[in-house]
Order: C-alpha cells, then structure tokens, then sequence
C-alpha cells in the first residue's frame, strides 16, 4: 500500500459555475463518526437537477509538475495528442469533495460540488479566460468520474464567488507525490494532496456516453479552445458587430452578428458571462473573437472594435457600459444560424 498522511484544507473561494445533471445516480457520502443516525448515507442526483461547482484554491493542493507548461499550452489549444508519457507529465491535481445539498435563488433543490485547487493557479486563471475554462472542463471530468454523474456543459456563471460556505476538511496525501512537485513545492509544511479516489460502486456503475465537453477535445484527458483575455483581437480573427436593445420585461438583449458561424462549428464555440464582461470565440470555419469588458475604459472599449466598419459596434459598446450589470444568472443565448447572429438576454 502506498505511503500517505493526513493532512487539513482551509480553501478558499475562487468562482462559480452552474450546470445541470444529465442523469440520475446515487452518490453515497462518507461514514460519519456522529451518533446522529438521522444523518444521509447518500445524495441522490436526479436528471435535470440543477448542480453548481465551487472552484476553490489552497496551498496544500500539489501544483503541476514541474515542466508541465507546455504540454498543457498544448493539449489547450488542442494542436495535438499527447502520448501516454506526455499525458503523465501534465496533470493538475484536484480534490472533489462529496456532494451536498442545497437550493437555487428560486428555492428548488440543487447539488453542490467543491473542487479545489492548487492556490498558485489562481492568477493564471484570472489572466487567461482559456486557462480558466480548462480548469472547469478539469473540474467537470472529474466529477463525473468519481461519481458518475454526466453534467451538461451548457453552463452558467452566477455572480458569486462559491455557492455556500466552503468547509475544511482532511484529506490523504500519498508520498509519491512529492517528487513530482516543482522544486519550490518540496518544503516543510507544503504537503501535496491526491484527488480522493472514486468509490468503488462509481467505478463499477454503467455509465452512459459523456456530454460534449467545455472545450475542444485534443486528448482523451483535457483540451481547450478560447480566447485570451486581451482587449485586441488576435491576428486572423474577425470581431463581432455588436448590438442592443431592451425587451418589454426590462432584459438587455445583445446581439452578435456571426454570419459566417455554422452549425459544424458550434461544438467549438465558447461564451462567458461575467457581470461587466462578454467573452466570446469561434475558431472556425473563420476565427470570432469579441472580448468586451464594460468595467474598462471607453479608449479601451473603443480599441476592441478597430475595424472602420465597426464604429457602430464601438458605440453601441459604450452605451452598454452606461447600462445595469449583466443577469449572469439569469443569462440565456440563442444561436441564429440562419440569421448569423448570436443572441443574448441578460
């Protein structure tokens, strides 16, 4: 058996994403040592339940190996499989706690799930929306994984940093580990943590086909296409005309004109919502890119539009800045093939 210890997690609150369930599973919950006998052995997940994820940071999580960067640069922008020693070379490690019960602002019943990370990725995260997406497909893989359940990535991202209050907890750090921290990791008091195995009724459970993930597929253990988090378009890209209006329920609705979008390219196609923030990427069959920040800038705003025909775009941009934050919650899109348009209420 492998050498572990045990050690303690304080994590801290990082973002929210919500999703739905696509199935229905029975997660058993860990053993307690509580004479309370009224306690739940298990959280049942029904399809369609509404699931949220708490993606969270702590220091005691192991990082990357070290010399892992390019290979994930590389299975993010899914130029290319990785082989089996390769794939080994870049693993992020995370802990899933267990599910928990809970309810949604409407009060209907829904699932949370904790998945935390190593706190060192938390600016690369804030930096690159591409890295930050890789992270939730990360955190929904293993999810589905250790529990069985198939989450949809139709997602949204409510405007809050976790979804209750994030607890702390022990967890089993196996040894071996170490030796794959960067060297900067291996000191006193820096223990590395494995993600907690799946339970042996998750592994043995038929489990239907997985949902389309997040992001392109470049290997069967992560991939990634988005967007940078820059202001300016990326050479070779076309930025959306964009504009707005609002409906008779008081909603803004955003529209992106994508004329050349198909329906081949939609599996590729990414959209974030943040409250003051509109992220947006096609990579083919002809790249869209369209990063909006409303909290920038006009000068900045302006920048975004830089094509002669895109005045309007610029605009209608800086009058959105002068509107409410975005619904983030409430958010919904329609894709307009025919019409080439991208529709967003919010």
């Amino acid at each position: 058996m492998a050498a572990t210890q045990r050690v303690s997690l304080s994590p801290t609150s990082g973002f929210c994403v919500k999703s739905t369930a696509l199935n229905s599973v029975s997660c058993p919950l860990p053993s307690s040592s509580s004479s309370d006998v009224s306690s739940p052995t298990a959280i049942n997940i029904t399809n369609g339940l509404k699931v949220f994820v708490n993606i969270a940071w702590d220091s005691n999580v192991p990082p990357p190996p070290e010399g892992s960067d390019a290979a994930i640069e590389r299975a993010m922008a899914a130029q290319a499989a990785l082989d089996p020693d390769q794939a080994a070379e870049w693993f992020v490690p995370v802990i899933v706690t267990e599910p928990r019960s809970d309810i949604d602002k409407a009060g209907k019943p829904s699932v949370v799930f904790d998945c935390i990370f190593n706190s060192a990725l938390k600016s690369r995260a804030l930096r690159s929306t591409e890295f930050k997406t890789f992270l939730i497909e990360l955190a929904f893989q293993r999810i589905e994984a250790q529990y069985s359940v198939l989450l949809s990535r139709q997602i949204g991202t409510p405007n809050i940093a976790s979804k209750g209050k994030l607890k702390p907890r022990s967890v089993l750090i196996p040894t071996s580990l170490y030796k794959n921290a960067p060297s900067d990791a291996r000191q006193v008091g820096k223990p590395l943590i494995e993600e907690l195995p799946p339970s042996a009724a998750s592994s043995s459970a038929t489990k239907p086909s997985p949902p389309k993930g997040i992001l392109k597929t470049a290997s069967k253990t992560s991939s990634q296409t988005r967007v940078q988090s820059d202001p300016a378009p990326s050479v070779g890209t076309s930025v959306p005309e964009l504009n707005w209006s609002r409906t008779d329920d008081g909603r803004l609705r955003i529209s992106l004109s994508v004329p050349r979008l198909t329906r081949a390219s939609l599996p590729e196609t990414t959209l974030d919502l943040e409250p003051r923030r509109l992220i947006f990427a096609a990579p083919r069959p002809v790249p869209y890119t369209l990063d909006l920040d409303l909290s920038q800038p006009d000068a900045t705003i302006q920048k975004v539009f830089t094509d002669a025909n895109s005045q309007e775009s610029a605009r209608a941009a800086l009058s959105l800045k002068r509107e409410r934050a975005l619904d983030v919650d409430g958010a919904r899109a329609e894709w307009q093939i025919a019409e080439g348009k991208l529709v967003i209420y919010a």
